[in-house]
């Protein structure tokens, strides 16, 4: 119970801090970091340590005095290796050793087998024993010993490693799709495809494959002004439009890296990228699928009039409309930045389970190959030159002619990482509360349940602060502990917060005044047309989350 409380003032300090002091994102999850990390016994962390650390336990052979583990001599299972079988204290805070454990032999698939120093012992082992090496014991009560600054400082180190230079690339390829006229390519090709009555699929469609590499709000600004110009010739359907770009965009910020929020969710959970943007597609279809259903019937239900904004007046869209082609690059060309790293960080996943599973016969050099290429870092450093590139060939200047606005990307894209890895620092506290334990025996229950539990988790964080990163950040530090010992991949885990992070979009969210502001929208029009739309796709992206988690695990 102490951990659950240490988790609500953590979560409060946070959700109050953005929604009631209007504190940065930044500034809102440091706090709650810090105050998390003060409020922790070092009892705590240690036992956090040490059981991140353990050797799990797989077979007990109480007539042969024997333990089995899931070690391999790769991990350090041999002759030469003693192990420390601890226990819980009675108090329940931390472990105490209370026997030591022998090698014996190797076995099969990574496993050996053990002999405890004292048989009388061995029939007294519990679930909650821990089979650790006394040297990451020790490594354990040096990080209990830190400082809460020190304890948090590592979480937010431990993030940046993981997410800095994937979400610093993005932010660079974002900027350069705009700047060059590539985004633009994107949707006007679709739309000359696609024709005036397949506008709507046109604009999901573009909503969608922007969203990957660029932020919601920026996918919103570039593609609003074509909805209205739209309009503008048509004479009708401006809801149609607005909502399919919605329907679109929202769902890849929160499925499909290298957005931040799911970006992070997969590096919390442990789930290959690859496999996170591949599975991220497929599930993100039904949602947005139902979205583009949903924004024509409440187009057919309901009239929104075309408005002129702040941002953007009737005369400016007549201009944007009539802008030469010639302007833009092609469109293959346009689309290379976006499907280069998809097709290197996929492929390679692909290519890995050919090889581990189905036994395929590729070279090791063609591996080696498709590994540095499939690296996420390499794969989108390289997307991140082809894009400025094209920006340097469209623009007919250098590319230190292009430094002002890579810097201003880069400098997005830098609170971008500050709040992400802000928010690793806070799941990392989170975790060594110990709050893992209050849901260790969920792995137990029936897939559908802690897949519903994540949803609830994350949207009633979204729902009470606003912003659908954040709330699949402060989720994910939740869940993390029971990542490795779920039933079924935990590429749905990571998907069930995604889809958590999509209700309930109101006032207290960014990402609605965008919406409402750009399209000309009331508050009470967006409450009505876009929070009711977004709710039901989180909630049919849940429900195609546990189709796949009952019928393909993937375990």
């Amino acid at each position: 119970m102490e951990a659950l409380w240490i988790l609500l003032v953590g979560v409060v300090i946070v959700v109050g801090g953005v929604l009631l002091l209007r504190l940065h994102a930044f500034l809102a999850l440091t706090l709650g970091a810090l105050a998390v990390a003060l409020l922790t016994p070092t009892e705590n962390v240690e036992r956090y340590e040490i059981e991140k650390a353990a050797v799990k336990i797989l077979a007990i052979d109480a007539v042969g005095s024997t333990i089995e583990l899931a070690l391999s001599e790769k991990q350090g299972a041999s002759a030469d290796t003693i192990l420390h079988l601890l226990r819980p204290t009675p108090e329940g805070g931390s472990l105490e050793k209370i026997a030591s454990l022998q090698f014996v032999e190797l076995l099969d698939d990574g496993r050996s087998r053990w002999r405890i120093s004292n048989a009388t012992d061995l029939a007294k082992v519990q679930p909650d024993d821990v089979v650790v090496h006394p040297l990451k014991r020790i490594a354990a009560a040096a990080v209990a010993r830190k400082t809460i600054g020190a304890r948090v400082a590592t979480g937010f180190g431990n993030t940046c490693v993981k997410i800095g230079i994937l979400i610093a690339m993005a932010s660079i390829i974002g900027k350069c799709l705009l700047d060059s006229g590539a985004a633009d390519r994107i949707v006007r090709t679709m739309l000359g495809l696609l024709g005036e009555r397949g506008a709507p699929l046109a604009f999901t469609g573009s909503g969608f494959l922007l969203g990957i590499p660029v932020f919601f709000d920026t996918v919103f600004y570039l593609l609003i002004p074509l909805g209205k110009a739209m309009r503008m010739r048509t004479g009708r359907n401006y809801l149609l439009y607005v909502l399919t770009i919605v329907c679109g965009a929202t769902m890849a910020h929160s499925l499909v890296p290298p957005t931040p929020g799911p970006l992070f969710v997969a590096e919390q959970l442990g789930v290959d990228l690859g496999v996170m943007i591949l599975a991220g597609c497929i599930v993100g279809f039904f949602p947005v699928a139902f979205g583009f259903l949903y924004a024509h019937w409440a187009s057919r239900r309901w009239e929104l009039p075309l408005r002129e904004s702040a941002e953007l007046s009737l005369e400016d869209l007549e201009k944007l409309s009539s802008r030469d082609e010639s302007e833009l690059p092609p469109f293959w060309l346009s689309l290379l930045p976006i499907l280069l790293p998809v097709v290197l960080i996929a492929g390679y996943t692909i290519l890995k389970m050919l090889v581990k599973q189905y036994g395929v016969g590729i070279p090791a050099g063609v591996m080696r190959v498709a590994e540095t290429l499939g690296d996420k870092n390499i794969a989108l450093v390289i997307s991140a030159a082809v894009a400025m590139g094209m920006l340097s060939w469209q623009k007919r200047s250098s590319l230190k002619q292009l430094a002002p606005a890579l810097g201003n990307s880069l400098a997005s894209g830098g609170v971008i990482i500050l709040i992400t890895a802000a928010g690793g620092a806070f799941g990392g506290v989170l975790q060594q509360t110990g709050v893992s334990s209050l849901i260790r025996d969920l792995p137990d229950y029936s897939p559908l349940v802690i897949l519903l539990l994540a949803f609830g988790i994350t949207a009633a964080v979204r729902t009470a602060q606003g912003s659908a990163t954040v709330a699949m950040i402060t989720a994910v530090g939740i869940l993390s502990g029971i990542a490795g010992d779920l039933s079924f991949h935990p590429v749905y885990l990571a998907l069930a917060v995604g889809c958590g992070s999509k209700p309930i979009a109101w006032m207290n969210d960014s990402g609605f005044w965008v919406i409402c502001k750009m399209s000309g929208m009331s508050e009470a029009e967006g409450l009505k047309y876009v929070t009711p739309m977004t709710t039901c796709m989180g909630i049919v992206g849940l429900a195609a989350t546990m189709v796949g988690a009952t019928l393909f695990p993937m375990t």
